[in-house]
């Protein structure tokens, strides 16, 4: 195949690949979820929730607007660039051997095993302490983590792109490999933008979620397992598919401690609340001051 022939499949699959996911959080508007008493739980919905993502997923891009191109177009671009010059930057990380190690282990908190700890401990942990919102994000942690799982196994089936151990094949598409995008990557982003998403008042729990999931998609790249353009789409595909499940799942009102409170906003936490108080019949008058933090 001529090498012009080569990058107009490549730049046409970059288009496709890398934003039809991220379109799902941001090109369609979810209608907001009824409140737990108004529909079936989230557990008996999860199969049936599963098949709606995929269908809002896969055809995100009927859906875009003009204004997407904003962020649609770098992206993709970016990508694609990314992708001529992967070759010489895999060739140059391979001549480093010190950093394996270490990123073998720190990949681990991407693996199958990884995601799916720390998904089902925020479950029992949800459950056993009567804590909505740690169980409604193993729930949708667990559905971010099935939908990728479906994506990125469709993807890399498509693309079959060798990786950097592959010889002279190495970095090519359609070569029987499974190299694009990076599995690991993706299923880290998916489950840490629903953790950050439910912990939005939490900037402690925003950093450590979006941290690790860094440092795993590095860690794929410095390990040699794959290629910069791999380990950034399948990052945005995650925090998109992740987005997206937040989004349209979330239910509006935890419990907590066995208490239910409706989750307040960013704004609302940073500033107190004042509002009058009056009885009457005690002829007392004042003001009430509230600060949830």
């Amino acid at each position: 195949m001529r090498s012009n022939e080569i990058w107009i499949y490549r730049f046409v699959l970059t288009i496709l690949v890398v934003v039809f996911p991220i379109t799902a959080g941001k090109a369609q508007t979810p209608q907001p979820s009824p409140t737990p008493s108004a529909s079936p739980t989230l557990e008996r919905q999860f199969f049936k929730n599963v098949l709606l993502d995929q269908k809002a997923i896969w055809t995100a891009p009927f859906h875009l607007h003009s204004e997407d191109a904003r962020w649609a177009a770098p992206l993709a671009f970016g990508t694609a660039a990314l992708i001529v010059t992967d070759q010489q930057t895999g060739d140059e990380m391979a001549e480093a051997n010190g950093q394996l190690k270490a990123s073998r282990v720190v990949s681990y908190a991407g693996s199958v095993y990884g995601v799916g700890a720390v998904t089902a401990g925020f479950y029992l942990f949800g459950r056993a302490k009567h804590d909505d919102r740690a169980r409604e994000t193993g729930i949708l942690g667990a559905e971010a983590l099935v939908d990728s799982a479906i994506i990125v196994t469709a993807v890399k089936e498509i693309t079959q792109r060798t990786r950097p151990d592959g010889g002279q094949a190495r970095s090519d598409f359609f070569d029987g490999g499974s190299s694009f995008p990076s599995g690991h990557s993706i299923s880290a982003w998916s489950l840490a933008s629903v953790v950050a998403s439910e912990y939005h008042d939490r900037r402690a729990v925003q950093i450590a979620a979006y941290g690790i999931a860094s440092a795993v998609s590095i860690s794929r790249f410095t390990g040699e397992k794959h290629y910069i353009s791999d380990v950034l789409v399948g990052s945005a595909m995650g925090f998109g598919i992740g987005r997206y499940v937040y989004r349209v799942h979330h239910r509006a009102v935890s419990s907590v401690g066995g208490e239910e409170e409706e989750e307040l906003s960013e704004y609302d936490r940073r500033w107190p609340a004042v509002a009058p108080l009056f009885d009457s019949h005690a002829h007392k008058y004042g003001l009430g001051l509230a600060w949830s933090f």
